[in-house]
This record gives structure tokens, C-alpha cells and sequence, in this order.
């Protein structure tokens, strides 16, 4: 194939990829041509270089000026010379000399070929940062290209072009993925590289359970229905407070769908993930109170100079309002922006003549308040295993799963069972707006 032929090959080729016009990559090849030429004639060279792809040739003229004495041979020539070409030609005038384009070989060839790759990927990277720019927060799909080390690489379904990783830690640790297969993720953010942008995808943020609901929820889509604030522990539970600007619509209800159905759809996006909705509210007392669910809080007060508040829960509600290892509170915490301190309603009496704003005992000595000989349904023989492992206290186990158990001696599979499902029940209760649970 001559050298013209596989530019105008190149070109037609290119001419089909997304916003790029034949009158770009012409001139493109133009602009590589002249790179070409000024290797050759040095960056003072004039020419002029015209494609026809109807005919299949490209013309190239060098324009030199004549001149009495040379001083630059890549854009003058001595009226000598030129005289000898035509007798008319004078000091002053452009003297054209057509140049074939074999005469470049492999070296224009390759010019105008960079010209145009480098062009191109300058243009798909502007395409990627305008397109993406504004859509931090959207859910996007695409597969798993390649996994490295923990890192996701991924094909996006429309934008093929587009560089996308799911770093380590913006994944659910309780899902596996392979190359090939399909996912959805969240745009976190776009990062400029040396080689152009990047786009971050998540799944383990809070924004990616934002996207699902809005995916689900109609009255998300409509503007209808807000969610003002999320907290997450990705894997295991995550907590979202709702606001209708119709009061008409309950936007609790509307998340959670008819039979739990859309909450559920999210639920299992998530692989499981438990999801508490609540009602958000601008008043930090009530907001405290409703975070706090599935348990009921008897009382709150708060300190809007120290953004803190307590909460006092009944007795039978204070390892519920404290989660497993601490999570529920914690959530609730990070839900609504404020330190929330529990108190079961026994400690809160004891220093009821004490100021509101003392001190508080870390969790673990709240939790010290439930030993594992006062929980009805654990046998004294298990209560011994527990305590020779080192666990005395309701908050001890909480957090252990079935397997913990069955690396105790002395812990059969049945006693296992028994123990989580005493757990589950210690630690669950019907709320109404809690999903996924398992």
C-alpha cells in the first residue's frame, strides 16, 4: 500500500469514530503533512496540501520566496534557481514546487497518524470531562474489564472510551466480582491523570444508596421526595432520613414501597445490606430521636453550643439503641451531624440531681451492665465457655458471628444456632421502616 493510500485508508477508518467530521481529519492530516515537511525542510517551510479522497490523492506544494541570496533553503530559493525553472520569476516572487508524497515515506506517514491519534484522544478526554463533569452522584453501568490487586477496572456500557476504577476501598467487601461481569456503580468524583480524566466509581459510599433509591423511588425522581441525610457501614447497615415537600406524601412509605417492595430492590442491590428510613426533621431533639430507630428513646435533651445530645431509652431498649458493637448509635450519630450520648433510664435517675451535661461513661462500661449469667436463654454451661474465652458481657458476643462460636470448645453447631438466633432477638425489633434484615 503507497504512503497516500494508507492515509486516506487511516481516514476513512477514523472518520467513523463518535464527533469527529472528515473536514477535522483532513485537517489533521494537513497539519501532520506540514510536521513532515518541516523535518525535512526545516520549521520555516511553507507549503500548501490539499486531499481529495474522491480521487485518492493528496497534493503538496512547497511555496518558496525568491530571494538574491538563501539564507533559509527550507522557505527560499535564489532567483537563479528559480530563472532556471522560468525565465520570468523575479526576487519577490513564490516560486510553487510540487512535492510527491512518496518522498516522505514511512516518516509522514507516521507524523499525520500521530497528529490525528493525538487529536483524537484530546478530544475523547474533553468529552469524557465535559460529559462527566456534572454527574457526580449518578449511577452508571458497565463489567468488570480486569481486577488488580483489589481494583476494579471497568468497561462503562456507553461511554467504552472512558478510563473507570472502583478502587478497594469504594466497594462492598461482601461482594466478589470477575471480569465480565455487569455492575453498577456511583460517579464519586473525576480525577485529572498525565493521561486525561479518570473517573472514580463507588459502591461503598452513601451516594450509591442514594442513587438506588432514586432508581426505585418515583417521587425521588420528581423532586417530590428528598433524602437529606445518610449514614453507612458498608456491608452491614445503613441509615437515611427522608423529606416529602408534599405533606400529602409520607416519605417513609414512599421509599419503602408497597409490601416493602421498593426498599427490598435496594436491599438486594446491596447484597443483603440492612436499611433503617427514617423521617428527617430540622429539629435536632426529635431528628436524635427518630435516628435512634428501631429503638424508642424516652427522652432527649440537647447542647447546641457542643452540638451533643443525651438520650435516655428504657432498659430493655438500651443494648437496641446501641446496636451491635456500638453501630446503631453511631450511625445515628453520623446521621444527623450531632455526639449522642445514651443513658438507660436507672443511670439517668442516679444522676438525676447531678448537672444534664456530665461526663458519660464510655460505651463499654454501659455495656458492662449486661452480664452474659443475667441473659435468659444461655445455658450455664455456655456462659462458662464464654467467660474461659474472655466474654462477660451482652456486648462482648454482639458482634461475633456463628463461626466465632464454633471456634470455642465445647460450642456445637445447635448451641451456635441458639446463640445468634438469641441475638437476633435482642437486637431486632419490628420498626416498620427497617429492611434487609437477615
Amino acid at each position: 500500500m503507497t504512503g497516500t493510500a494508507e492515509i486516506l485508508a487511516a481516514i476513512r477508518e477514523l472518520s467513523h469514530l463518535k464527533q469527529l467530521d472528515r473536514t477535522e481529519l483532513h485537517g489533521l492530516l494537513q497539519d501532520g503533512i506540514h510536521a513532515a515537511l518541516a523535518k525535512k525542510h526545516g520549521p520555516n517551510v511553507k507549503a500548501e496540501v490539499e486531499v481529495d479522497e474522491v480521487k485518492g490523492d493528496i497534493r503538496i506544494v512547497l511555496l518558496k520566496t525568491v530571494v538574491a541570496e538563501v539564507l533559509d533553503a527550507g522557505a527560499e530559493v535564489s532567483v537563479e534557481e528559480a530563472q532556471f525553472e522560468d525565465a520570468e520569476f523575479q526576487i519577490g516572487d513564490v516560486m510553487e514546487i510540487p512535492v510527491d508524497f512518496a518522498e516522505f515515506g514511512r516518516s509522514a506517514v507516521q507524523a499525520a497518524k500521530q497528529r490525528i491519534i493525538q487529536r483524537v484522544r484530546e478530544g475523547e478526554r474533553m468529552r469524557i470531562r465535559d460529559e462527566f463533569s456534572t454527574r457526580v452522584g449518578e449511577l452508571l453501568s458497565g463489567e468488570v474489564q480486569q481486577v488488580e490487586r483489589g481494583k476494579l477496572v471497568l468497561m462503562l456500557a456507553k461511554y467504552r472510551e472512558a478510563e473507570a476504577i472502583m478502587p478497594y476501598r469504594e466497594q462492598n467487601h461482601r461482594e466478589h466480582f470477575h471480569n465480565g461481569d455487569p455492575v453498577r456503580a456511583v460517579l464519586k468524583r473525576v480525577e485529572e491523570t498525565p493521561k486525561g480524566p479518570r473517573l472514580i466509581l463507588t459502591r461503598g459510599d452513601p451516594l450509591f444508596v442514594k442513587a438506588l433509591f432514586k432508581l426505585e423511588v418515583p417521587e425521588i425522581q420528581q423532586g417530590i421526595v428528598e433524602i437529606r441525610a445518610a449514614a453507612r457501614e458498608v456491608g452491614s447497615r445503613t441509615k437515611i432520613a427522608v423529606w416529602s415537600k408534599d405533606e400529602s406524601i409520607d416519605p417513609v412509605g414512599a421509599c419503602v414501597g408497597l409490601k416493602g417492595a421498593r426498599v427490598q430492590a435496594v436491599v438486594n442491590e446491596l447484597s443483603g445490606e440492612r436499611i433503617d428510613i427514617v423521617p428527617w426533621s430540622n429539629d435536632p431533639e426529635r431528628f436524635a430521636k427518630l435516628a435512634l430507630a428501631p429503638a424508642r428513646v424516652a427522652r432527649v435533651f440537647s447542647d447546641p453550643e457542643n452540638r451533643t445530645i443525651q438520650a435516655v431509652v428504657d432498659e430493655d431498649q438500651l443494648s437496641l439503641a446501641i446496636g451491635r458493637n456500638g453501630q446503631n448509635v453511631r450511625l445515628a450519630s453520623e446521621l444527623t451531624g450531632w455526639k449522642i450520648d445514651l443513658y438507660s433510664s436507672r443511670e439517668w435517675m442516679e444522676r438525676a440531681e447531678a448537672p444534664v451535661f456530665n461526663p458519660l461513661p464510655d460505651e463499654s462500661e454501659l455495656a458492662a451492665d449486661v452480664k452474659l449469667s443475667e441473659i435468659e436463654g444461655l445455658a450455664p454451661a455456655t456462659v462458662a465457655v464464654l467467660e474461659d474465652a474472655g466474654y462477660r458481657t451482652f456486648n462482648d458476643i454482639i458482634d461475633l458471628e456463628r463461626e466465632d462460636f464454633l471456634k470455642l470448645p465445647g460450642i456445637a453447631p445447635e448451641e451456635a444456632d441458639r446463640i445468634m438466633s438469641m441475638l437476633n432477638e435482642l437486637t431486632t425489633e419490628d420498626g416498620g421502616s427497617e429492611a434487609g434484615e437477615g
